[in-house]
């Protein structure tokens, strides 16, 4: 692991796994140090960029669609693409790929006009673009709020209970957003952590409109919180993307025994040539060599494989609707 990092800094961060936005007074008595160790440890991380409390969205909620894309380049242009791609205000984890020819990114589209634009006009017409592939996510078995780090937590089995917060409670039916949620939602994307006060002078609302709303757009599973991570804290520098082939009689099946390994960051259902896709973080490259001809090998309906080692993250979180 990385030498900057210690334990304690680690037991922080689960701590806000299980908790983003849990006051450090209740992470301190948690793990068992002071209100301003804590306080002064995140201010650290979070400088450092080690470490971010983010406010995610779930797309499925209000009937936008999340897509993978994968955009190959030429050689001397994949790095402006990915940089203009990093620039969109609906896209995520924009990195380079595959010696530097392909670009892959998420990007979430609010309706059909939106993906005819940007998938059928935009791109493959961008200069030196020479191919995209789309995949649409239909089922997600890992990630958003789920987190590698709830798999390799250091925090002990008292602390996690100290610190979990009760269920939500669920509100059925579609949610519709007005331009005061958007504000929310985009200023909770840049922190996470961010007081009802602060939110308040970003939305014009007042800070109970501001709890009020939160609550509803949590309760309507909109709203998330997720940690934007450098992997480095974990000694898990290795980020590769893995494209699977599966018989759908067991892809369910495939992708909750996928879910389940502690080296996948995220998995996903989805369209297009394969419809398995996971994003795997490992120590090394012996790691991944393991990790690829034992836990992988082992799951029987997987016919293809396809790995994409991580050249270079341009953009990591989205930072807004």
């Amino acid at each position: 692991m990385d030498s900057d990092y210690d334990d304690l800094d680690r037991q922080l961060v689960h701590a806000l796994q299980i908790d983003p936005r849990a006051p450090f007074s209740a992470i301190a008595e948690a793990i068992g140090v002071s209100d301003r160790t804590v306080a002064r440890r995140y201010a650290r991380l979070r400088s450092t960029g080690a470490v971010r409390v983010i406010g995610g969205v779930n797309e499925a909620s209000f009937g936008a669609v999340q897509w993978f894309l994968r955009i190959r380049c030429a050689p001397a242009a994949a790095g402006a693409v990915a940089e203009a791609l990093a620039r969109r205000p609906d896209t995520a984890w924009v990195s380079l790929t595959s010696g530097g020819t392909e670009i892959t990114c998420t990007v979430r589209l609010e309706n059909a006009a939106d993906s005819e634009a940007l998938l059928l006009a935009k791109l493959p017409r961008t200069p030196r673009v020479e191919g995209v592939t789309a995949h649409s996510v239909l089922h997600a078995f890992y990630g958003g709020s789920d987190s590698v780090v709830a798999k390799i937590g250091t925090l002990d089995d008292a602390a996690v209970t100290r610190l979990r917060p009760p269920p939500l409670p669920r509100r059925p039916g579609p949610a519709a957003l007005d331009d005061g949620d958007r504000k929310l939602l985009a200023a909770l994307a840049e922190d996470g952590r961010a007081g009802f006060e602060q939110l308040a002078a970003a939305t014009g609302w007042s800070p109970t409109t501001v709890r009020r709303r939160m609550a509803e757009l949590r309760e309507r599973d909109v709203l998330y919180f997720d940690l934007d991570l450098d992997w480095r804290l974990y000694g898990r520098g290795i980020r590769t993307l893995l494209w699977l082939s599966v018989a759908p009689a067991a892809l369910a099946e495939t992708g909750a025994a996928l879910a389940a390994h502690p080296e996948v960051a995220y998995a996903a259902a989805t369209t297009g040539p394969t419809n398995l896709y996971a994003t795997v973080v490992c120590t090394s490259h012996q790691e991944l060599y393991r990790y690829l001809t034992t836990s992988v090998a082992a799951l029987p309906a997987v016919t293809h494989v396809e790995t994409a080692p991580v050249i270079k993250t341009v953009k990591q979180a989205a930072n807004r609707l």
